[in-house]
């Protein structure tokens, strides 16, 4: 039973980062890890299919290995989450409390993403587009 629902929060993590792969406003690779991680409790076949990943692969194992983002990653997300911010503060016109307090989340999360270490070149996490 467990099993089963750990596969379907696994796919259901998969179809949420391939959504966020065509919506620029929507993350892919935390979704992607999400996903692996739910399928090593429930499908080894489908772990290894994306840790295999060409694309996505290296940066998710950088992230199971070392806990490492790649600098153009951390790049990327910061500028996602600076363009999702001035996004949201544009769009929905946030109250002083509700834009300060978004602004605290995204400016918590960016330096969560900066803290982490770069991925050490050893063939098994590189640096290669979409990490």
């Amino acid at each position: 039973m467990m099993r089963a629902l750990w596969l379907c929060l696994g796919c259901l993590m998969l179809a949420l980062g391939v959504i966020g792969a065509f919506l620029p406003v929507m993350p892919t690779t935390i979704f992607l890890i999400l996903a692996v991680a739910c399928f090593s409790r429930s499908s080894p076949r489908l772990e290894k299919w994306l840790l295999d990943s060409p694309t996505y692969g290296p940066s998710l194992r950088a992230w199971r290995e070392q806990g490492a983002v790649s600098r153009k990653g951390k790049a990327y997300a910061c500028v996602g989450m600076a363009a999702g911010y001035l996004l949201f503060y544009w769009s929905a016109h946030p109250s002083l409390a509700l834009a300060v307090g978004v602004g605290i989340f995204f400016l918590a999360s960016a330096a969560y993403v900066v803290s982490r270490p770069s991925p050490k070149i050893d063939g098994s996490a590189s640096t290669r587009p979409g990490e």
